[in-house]
């Protein structure tokens, strides 16, 4: 296990929450969609401090990232296990790439407008995508906030 919480490490280079995403039908285009259901599928299995980037302005990479903490490698897979399993249940769509999957310290998985970083709070800690991505729009979701995932 690991001696890390979601609240151990700084965020400051990240600018407040320009949006807060109530309900995942708020975002119109599909890809908002589908980062919604991402994110969503996160939460169910735990996952923390999960965030979602609109990218599209300011890359040409995907429309959306979502980044989450997942606080053991088992807790990183099951999460990339949920997202890939409600995506396919209810998209009929699956990852067009995965890698980190064996490791479990950091799974990224793409959905060609969708990018998908689950990590370990080292990792997260470490590579700071937040502030890498200061320029894109930051939407929150209210559910991320309670959190959680660690075992008391």
């Amino acid at each position: 296990m690991t001696d890390y919480f979601q609240g151990n490490f700084p965020l400051q280079s990240v600018p407040l929450t320009k949006s807060v995403l109530r309900n995942p039908t708020q975002i119109e285009e599909a890809s908002g969609k589908l980062a919604a259901m991402i994110a969503v599928a996160a939460s169910d299995r735990k996952a923390g401090d999960i965030l979602l980037l609109r990218v599209a302005d300011v890359s040409y990479l995907a429309d959306y990232f979502v980044m989450m903490t997942g606080y053991s490698r088992v807790q990183v897979r099951a999460i990339a296990q949920a997202i890939e399993a409600k995506v396919e249940t209810e998209l009929q769509r699956r990852p067009l790439r995965t890698e980190g999957k064996a490791e479990g310290s950091w799974v990224l998985q793409d959905y060609g407008e969708v990018i998908v970083h689950i990590m370990m709070p080292k990792e997260r800690e470490f590579y700071n995508l937040e502030a890498f991505w200061i320029h894109a729009e930051r939407i929150s979701l209210p559910e991320s906030d309670e959190g959680g995932g660690k075992p008391t």
